[in-house]
C-alpha cells in the first residue's frame, strides 16, 4: 500500500475487549448467504466459507454485495458478511473472523500493525476507485456566497452556520464517529469558530445535506466520493490548504485538505495462502467510480444488496469473466 506521509486521526480509541466483543457480536449476527457447491461450469476447487467485514457506507456495501454474489453464485463459496466498524474489522484477521475487507481508506496505522507488524493480513490491491474526503456546502450555498469555498473565508459564515448543538460556533456537520476524520484538528489548527457535530451516521449526514439544499438552509459538512448522492445533490467542495507529503503526519498538527486516496482491499494472510478461489477473486476485483455509484444507487433505491449486485453482474459480463481468470 502506498500512503506516503498519512497517518490519519481516529476518532475512536481501539480497545482490546471492546473490539472482541464486537467481533463476537457480529458473528452472531451477520448476513450469511449460503451456496452448496460451485456452479456449473466453474472452477472445481474448493471455496469453503468466506468471512467478509461490511462497513457502514452504502459503497462499501456495493463493493461486498458485487464480489459476495460472484463468491456465492461463480465459486461456490459460502459467504459470512459481519456488520463490523472500519477499525474492529482488522482485528479479525489474526483470529480468523475476517478474512476480506472491500474498502479500504488509508489506515497506515492500522496497515503497519496488521500487515507489517503482525504479519496477519495482506494489501490485496486496488477496488479501482479513486476517494476524495473534504468539506462540502449545498450548491445553493456556493451560488448565493462563492467566497465561502475558500476556507480562509469561513469564519465569515460562522454565524451564518451555527446550530442548537455547536456551542455558538459554526457547525461542521461530520457523520459516523468511526469514519476517517481529521475535521477536530483542523478547526483547531486552522483557527476556525467553528465546532465540529456528528450526525451518527452516511444516511443521517445525507438528509442533512438534502434537506439544506431543498429548503435553502445553511450548512457545512463532511463527505467524500464515490458517493451516489453526489448525483442527486452536486455538493461543492470548499478547498482547504494543499495537501503535501507529510502536512498529516502528526494527527494533532493536522492543519491541510485530505489526501487523494487509492482504495485498495486488506484480506488475512491465511486467507490469502490458503489456495481459495475467493481469495484470487478478491484480489482481481477490480472496478470504477461510476460501478460503484451504480449499485450503490439501486441499493439506496430499495433494492437488496443482492438483487442490486446481481444487475451489475449480469450487465458486465466481461468484467466479471477477467476476475475469475
Amino acid at each position: 500500500m502506498n500512503r506516503a506521509g498519512q497517518l490519519l486521526k481516529r476518532t475512536i480509541p481501539t480497545v482490546a475487549g471492546t473490539i472482541a466483543a464486537g467481533l463476537l457480536l457480529a458473528g452472531c449476527g451477520g448476513a450469511t448467504v449460503n451456496q452448496a457447491a460451485a456452479a456449473p461450469g466453474t472452477t472445481e476447487s474448493p471455496c469453503g466459507t468466506v468471512n467478509v467485514a461490511l462497513n457502514a457506507w452504502v459503497g462499501y456495501t456495493a463493493n461486498a454485495a458485487v464480489y459476495s454474489y460472484v463468491a456465492k453464485n461463480k465459486l461456490g463459496c459460502t459467504v459470512v458478511q459481519k456488520d463490523i466498524s472500519e477499525q474492529i474489522s482488522w482485528q479479525g484477521f489474526g483470529s480468523g473472523e475476517v478474512d476480506v475487507i472491500m474498502e479500504n481508506w488509508g489506515h497506515d496505522d492500522l496497515a503497519k500493525q496488521y500487515i507489517t507488524e503482525q504479519a496477519v493480513a495482506v494489501d490485496a490491491g486496488p477496488t479501482g476507485n479513486s476517494g476524495k474526503i473534504g468539506w462540502y456546502v449545498p450548491p445553493w450555498m456556493a451560488e448565493k456566497y462563492p467566497d465561502i469555498t475558500d476556507s480562509q473565508n469561513l469564519n465569515k459564515y460562522a454565524s451564518l452556520l451555527k446550530t442548537s448543538e455547536s456551542g455558538g460556533k459554526g457547525q461542521l456537520l461530520d457523520g459516523d464517529p468511526a469514519f476517517v476524520t481529521n475535521d477536530e484538528a483542523l478547526v483547531k489548527n486552522l483557527g476556525l469558530d467553528y465546532k465540529v457535530v456528528f450526525s451518527g451516521s452516511e444516511a443521517a449526514l445525507i438528509q442533512s445535506f438534502r434537506t439544506a439544499e431543498k429548503n435553502k438552509t445553511p450548512m457545512l459538512g463532511y463527505f467524500y466520493d464515490p458517493q451516489w448522492f453526489l448525483a442527486e445533490v452536486p455538493l461543492v467542495k470548499v478547498n482547504l490548504p494543499k495537501w503535501t507529503v507529510g502536512c498529516d503526519a502528526d494527527p494533532e498538527k493536522v492543519a491541510c485538505d485530505y489526501p487523494d486516496y487509492k482504495l485498495n482491499k486488506i484480506i488475512s494472510k491465511k486467507f490469502a495462502d490458503s489456495g481459495s478461489p475467493a481469495a484470487k477473486l478478491a484480489k482481481s476485483f477490480t472496478w470504477t467510480n461510476e460501478d460503484q455509484n451504480s449499485v450503490a444507487t439501486d441499493i439506496q433505491a430499495g433494492s437488496t444488496p443482492e438483487a442490486a449486485a446481481q444487475k451489475w453482474v449480469e450487465a458486465h459480463p466481461q468484467a466479471v469473466e477477467a476476475w475469475l481468470k
